[in-house]
């Protein structure tokens, strides 16, 4: 028995050394900033803002990872209370990988025509895992309409005038 004993703490060693040389796994890939966005007039996202109107098309999701190693980032803009549609409805899914030494994503959103009012989620997804999520509202765009030129304003209706009658014969 003693005779095996230095072999089994040879092997030990060198089993443990083995071990510790093996590359750690790499660090989760995290989400360093995200916000969203109005179109910049020039077809490009503009800077941070909380709400949006029905005319606001496309809107924009800026995210900003913490590493420049590839990563799946994925966006979905969900209705949470939008009159005449589901609460839950995905109005946008998209995802994007990113290639090496790049950590910023700008993500677009449009619906088929003008958002409607109410109620919205954006959720961001970096690989499998919900990084954030964000409410927002979208209001209806209602402008006064302008008074035409030249046009007065209606004058208040006239009391009609009493009618005589015939008097008895």
């Amino acid at each position: 028995m003693y005779k095996i004993l230095p072999f089994l703490l040879i092997i030990l060693t060198f089993g443990f050394t083995a071990s510790a040389q093996q590359p750690e796994p790499p660090a989760p890939i995290g989400l360093a900033d995200f916000y969203l966005a109005k179109d910049d007039g020039k077809g490009k996202a503009g800077e941070q803002v909380f709400g949006f109107s029905t005319s606001d098309v496309p809107i924009y999701c800026v995210v900003q990872l913490d590493s420049l190693e590839p990563a799946t980032v994925k966006m979905n803009l969900i209705v949470v209370s939008v009159p005449g549609v589901k609460s839950g409805t995905k109005v946008v899914s998209t995802s994007y990988t990113t290639k090496e030494n790049e950590n910023r994503v700008n993500f677009s959103g449009r619906p088929v025509g003008q958002w409607l009012a109410g109620r919205y989620r954006a959720e961001i997804y970096i690989g499998s895992t919900l990084a954030v999520t964000r409410e927002f509202a979208v209001q209806s765009t209602v402008s006064p309409k302008p008074a035409a030129e030249g046009v007065n304003a209606p004058r208040p209706e006239a009391k009609p005038k009493a009618v005589r009658r015939p008097r008895g014969t």
